[in-house]
């Protein structure tokens, strides 16, 4: 690089996330810094890739974050702060802005944190959402249950994935959830469930411009195995097909009107039962969890993490980005929680399997091939026999923090 001094990252980690992020910020020659949650500390962090790390118990607590990564900059010099994981996307904003420091602030990052910020400014963009209401004024919520047929979802605006959201089917239902949230009832929103089959597009961006998509589909949606357990499972869709071609246009009209100037994104759509239409359902301005990373991957050659880390020291060192070539592939994933705490998965040995899940009480399978409906076939048949070799209806230990 030119400068005299290292460009220097802080990456914050309230999660172990981000592995290559940091591996390619080093290997362009950056000096990298981690702030970890004290949790995590212990995973296999690339530490040959880490000039220094520091722990804290919670990095999205006020103002102790803020002071800690101020202290820390009397004696670093932080030239860009990245946010490895969802929960970390606002805090990092809140750090730039406090300390004048380039990238996404704050108003943006509501965008896609918040999960009614999206929906309103969405909405106001002319993109298609379901319909819902803010959780602040109760006569407000009695109009919307009078308008808008059940069921509804109840959905946290600040959490993660389908972490939290509940569906409920009768106005009493409602009441009663908000009476237990209490004072917390404001930092939820309330929309009409819609039925069909739920989409996601991972998407690169620079300089308000999509170069990099691809479309996918879920199995089961998420919200369906968040709350009721299952089998996890995705496959890509052909760039080509209708689905493909509809969820790339929405996804580039949406990017547009959440006004995200460059990174990563990873947003969720829902294609209706009832009329077929693209209806947005959340976004996030991180790479996609649940290993939707090595997914794309296996599909387009194209490291979602690495590219993450290109861009971010592009910004900064104002130099052109050149988004990768992506190979024409297609992929697929599946992933369970399972009775056992190894899961023996010698029996699965198709030529196109490309990875195996390394967590204990889970089970997982990553498919590649060049013929999409070969990737759905084994996924059908793979869901099948997981159901029967693996699936249990509980984890062992309850994980909030598996977002998708």
């Amino acid at each position: 690089m030119s400068d005299k001094r290292p460009f220097t990252i802080l990456a914050l980690a309230s999660d172990f996330k981000g592995v290559p992020y940091l591996q390619e910020a080093k290997r362009q020659g950056c000096r990298v810094l981690l702030l970890i949650d004290e949790e995590f500390v212990q995973n296999e962090w690339p530490w040959e890739s880490i000039d220094d790390h520091f722990v804290m118990p919670d990095l999205s607590k006020q103002p102790d974050i803020t002071y800690a990564v101020s202290y820390l900059m009397r004696s670093q010099k932080i030239d860009c702060i990245a946010a490895l994981d969802d929960y970390d996307v606002a805090t990092a904003a809140a750090l730039r802005e406090h300390l004048r420091i380039p990238g996404m602030g704050e108003t943006t990052a509501r965008h896609f944190r918040d999960k009614l910020a999206m929906r309103v400014q969405a909405q106001d963009e002319g993109i298609l959402v379901p319909p819902f209401t803010a959780v602040f004024n109760h006569d407000d919520v009695r109009h919307f249950m009078k308008q808008v047929p059940a069921p509804w979802v109840l959905k946290p605006r600040f959490e993660a994935g389908a972490v939290g959201i509940r569906k409920l089917t009768q106005p009493e239902e409602v009441w009663h959830a908000l009476e237990t949230l209490g004072d917390e009832q404001s930092f939820y929103l309330l929309e009409q469930f819609v039925p069909g089959d739920v989409c996601h597009v991972d998407s690169l961006i620079w300089e308000r411009e999509v170069v990099f998509a691809i479309a996918s589909q879920y199995g089961t949606p998420p919200l369906a195995v968040t709350t009721g357990g299952g089998i996890f499972n995705t496959h890509t869709l052909p760039n080509e097909s209708e689905a493909g071609q509809a969820l790339l246009q929405a996804n580039k009209a949406l990017m547009q009107a959440l006004k995200q100037v460059r990174g990563v994104g990873h947003t969720e759509f829902i294609r209706g039962r009832v009329d077929g239409r693209y209806y947005f359902l959340e976004t996030a301005a991180r790479v996609g969890g649940a290993n939707i990373d090595k997914l794309v991957e296996a599909a387009t050659g194209v490291v979602l993490w690495q590219e993450a880390a290109r861009i971010d020291i592009a910004n900064f060192t104002k130099t052109a980005y050149r988004s990768p070539t992506p190979r024409q592939n297609h992929a697929g994933l599946i992933i369970c929680l399972a009775k056992q705490q190894h899961p023996d998965l010698s029996q699965y040995q198709e030529p196109e399997i490309v990875w195996r899940l390394p967590k204990e009480h889970h089970a997982g399978l990553l498919i590649a091939s060049p013929n999409a409906q070969h990737v759905e076939h084994l996924l059908t048949n793979y869901s099948n026999r997981f159901a029967t070799d693996f699936l249990t209806a509980a984890p062992p230990k309850t994980d909030v923090r598996h977002n998708i």
